[in-house]
């Protein structure tokens, strides 16, 4: 073999020998958690907060939020989370649910909250281990809510008439074609007294505020960022960017960190569409 040949087939082998050098830094060693957290993952809840599809918004879903958030919390080079809100809140058993697993998280968390983060969405928020919001932003809106919609009057000079066969006296509860009674009224109050209070307590635990501080201000008022901070809703008013520097602190990650997009598209539709159904409705209309 001459020298020509020999350090041909050598630089063959040290150019293959520098690509899998760089596969292995870019791809497996991060991957691995060898080289140390070094990545801040971001975890987008944009739209409703529900248990199925909406045909008109963008829904974020408890199963695609638990499957972003798992990714992370098993990401070995993951050192911090940040959840990024942009939503007007939802159903009342999904928030609480991805409140509990944001407050579970085994990682520093920040929420960030963008345009809005308001009811069921601030709930959310209230879990992580700090809450960062812009200037503009919408906060707060604690409370609960149920809306119905009484179309008797019309049903009545249009013609229409509706009958319903029931088991039971408060069967319909609820329902369009006829108002709603004063014992109706006083169960489904006691419904939205009895979540309110639960959100209520769990914010005030997870802010470690006292739970008159949060009565205070738990009559649905909306904050901006200053105002939401000045009620210690949240813990500093600042940019995304700012929201994730604090993440990068809070999980001891270095100065040159990466950030990572973990989808919580909705891809599973439910089509939760039967007005017949009172607790589907009432389950998608409260926390609104």
């Amino acid at each position: 073999m001459d020298l020509k040949t020999k350090y041909f087939g050598l630089g063959i082998l040290g150019g293959f020998a520098i690509v899998i050098i760089i596969f292995l830094l870019l791809f497996i060693l991060p991957a691995t958690g060898l080289l140390g957290t070094t990545t801040v993952a971001i975890i987008p809840v944009y739209g409703e907060i529900a248990y199925g599809s909406n045909d008109t918004a963008s829904v974020v879903t408890p199963d695609a939020f638990e499957n972003a958030l798992t990714q992370a919390e098993n990401n070995p080079s993951v050192g911090a989370i940040v959840i990024d809100i942009n939503s007007p809140g939802g159903s009342t058993v999904a928030s609480d649910e991805m409140m509990r697993m944001v407050r579970n998280c085994s990682k520093p968390t920040v929420a960030w909250i963008g345009e809005s983060g308001t009811s069921g969405a601030y709930l959310l928020a209230s879990g992580a281990d700090r809450i960062v919001a812009s200037n503009s932003s919408l906060v707060g809106n604690i409370g609960t809510i149920i809306t119905l919609t009484d179309m008797s009057n019309y049903n009545n000079k249009t013609g229409i008439k509706t009958y319903s066969i029931k088991s039971g006296e408060y069967k319909d509860i609820g329902a369009n074609y006829k108002s709603i009674n004063s014992n109706e009224s006083k169960m489904l109050q006691t419904i939205v007294d009895n979540d309110a209070d639960r959100f209520k307590s769990n914010v005030a635990a997870n802010r470690n505020m006292s739970k008159s501080e949060i009565d205070k201000i738990a009559d649905g008022s909306i904050f901006d960022g200053q105002q939401a901070k000045d009620n210690k809703l949240v813990d500093n008013v600042g940019s995304r960017k700012d929201a994730i520097e604090l993440a990068v602190k809070l999980g001891g990650l270095p100065s040159t960190y990466d950030t990572e997009t973990y989808s919580t598209d909705n891809t599973f539709y439910l089509g939760l569409t039967s007005q017949t159904n009172i607790a589907n409705t009432l389950n998608r209309l409260i926390f609104k």
